[in-house]
Order: C-alpha cells, then sequence, then structure tokens
C-alpha cells in the first residue's frame, strides 16, 4: 500500500468568506495555513456563479501554492482560460452543469469522448496532469486510454453513504473495480466526496494504490470542533498505510 496524499478543498472557508463580504477569512493565508500544518496540495473549484472560489481568487492563490495546486470544473471557454492562465498541477474535469448545489455524478466517458479528448489534450500540451471525475464503473475507465487522461477520482458519495450500513463492502466493490482496472492501463487514482475521519481509511484500506484525496466540507466542519492544524494532522494520519485507531 502507498501512503495516500490529502488534498485540501479551500472552497468552503471561500463561502465563509463571501457571507460577510470583505475578506475574512483570507483565503490566501488559510491556504497558507494548510499546507504549513502538512496538507500536501491545495484544491479549489470555481463556479460560473461564483458563489465560494472567485475566478480572480485563483491568480491570488497561484503563487503561494507550494504543494499541489488542484483545479477542479467543468471544462468550458472561461474555466479553460483560467486553467491555461494559472497552470496548476493538476486539472480534474467534472461534468457539473451551472447551478448545481455539489457535485453529484461522474462523467460518461462513452458519450463524452470526443469533448474530454479535445480539452485533455489541450491541458497536457502545457504539461498539466488531468484527472476525470467518475463513478465507480469500471466501464468507464477503458475510453481514458484514448482520451489521454493521466487519472481518475473516484466519487466517493456512495460509499460515504453506505459506510454505516450492511450494504458497505458491497458497494465498495465497484471502487475496488474501478480503480483496479485504472491501475491495469496505468492510470492513477484519486478520490473525493464526503470522505471524513470516519470512513477515510477504511476506503484506502480496501481501494488499491490512492494516490490523492482531496477533501473539504467535512475537514472544515471538523476544523471547528478541532482546529485547523490539528484536523489536517487527523486526515494525514488517516492517509497513512498503517493507521490503527
Amino acid at each position: 500500500m502507498i501512503q495516500t496524499k490529502l488534498s485540501v478543498n479551500i472552497n468552503k472557508w471561500a463561502t465563509l468568506r463571501n457571507a460577510r463580504g470583505g475578506n475574512n477569512p483570507n483565503l490566501v493565508e488559510t491556504a497558507k495555513r494548510i499546507q504549513q500544518f502538512g496538507a500536501q496540495g491545495i484544491t479549489i473549484h470555481p463556479r460560473p456563479d461564483e458563489r465560494h472560489i472567485r475566478y480572480s481568487d485563483v491568480a491570488e492563490l497561484k503563487p503561494i501554492i507550494t504543494t499541489e495546486f488542484n483545479i477542479e470544473g467543468y471544462p468550458n471557454g472561461e474555466f479553460i482560460k483560467l486553467v491555461l492562465d494559472n497552470k496548476p498541477a493538476q486539472v480534474t474535469l467534472v461534468p457539473d452543469p451551472p447551478g448545481v448545489l455539489t457535485s453529484s455524478f461522474g462523467w460518461d466517458t462513452k458519450k463524452d469522448s470526443d469533448l474530454l479528448k479535445k480539452v485533455v489534450l489541450v491541458f497536457k500540451n502545457e504539461g498539466i496532469r488531468t484527472s476525470i471525475f467518475l463513478d465507480p464503473n469500471p466501464e468507464m475507465v477503458e475510453p481514458l486510454v484514448e482520451i489521454g487522461a493521466d487519472r481518475i477520482e473516484l466519487y466517493t458519495e456512495t460509499y460515504a453513504s453506505n459506510y454505516h450500513t450492511p450494504e458497505r463492502d458491497m458497494v465498495l466493490q465497484g471502487f475496488i473495480n474501478t480503480a483496479q482496472k485504472a491501475m491495469d492501463l496505468n492510470i492513477g487514482v484519486n478520490a473525493g466526496h464526503d470522505l471524513d475521519l470516519d470512513n477515510l481509511n477504511y476506503f484506502l484500506q480496501k481501494v488499491p494504490n490512492v494516490l490523492e484525496v482531496s477533501i473539504g466540507h467535512a475537514l472544515i466542519c471538523d476544523a471547528i470542533r478541532y482546529g485547523l492544524q490539528n484536523v489536517v494532522q487527523m486526515y494525514k494520519a488517516r492517509c497513512q498505510p498503517d493507521y490503527s485507531l
């Protein structure tokens, strides 16, 4: 088993800032601290309505990211330009239509193959690693070879919502099969959405070779209780192969 990297999604810090106007909490200072506390990446997901991350935030964040910068989003023209202007280490393509509350499904890589292939080529030509947001379905992995994607990000909501049910391991098998298919095709595996302090380590114990998890909402909620520095360390600990309570 490998040690999985922790990338912290800071969207919810931006939501809190926007709720009152001004610049409190300061997003740039927050990202600096998260990295100082040990996180190995910063993730943002700007949306067209800018209800959390603003497009102007991206250029301010880019210079202070000393770890890995991951930008998520739907690849419309504005998003593509934003990524090319700021050149993160990784871009994660998510099939969000405008106005959705949060990401809720993965790409149909067969139906959307032409779109994804064009967009991935644009980013790869600029040296930006590409990851494709996927449901746990091995059939969606094989088209990514022709598309040219470097990684997938497993959409983990169904695992999280079933973690405390008898169906947990049955649901988890779909993630295991999808991750294994990606590994067989030399495609890296990331994961994210609703992973938290309770369910994260079990997922990483069962799903092979997850390179990176992106966690935002749960981590920010936990920070209110335990403090940001403590929480980053708690999540990092759960990314360790030998973690135990």
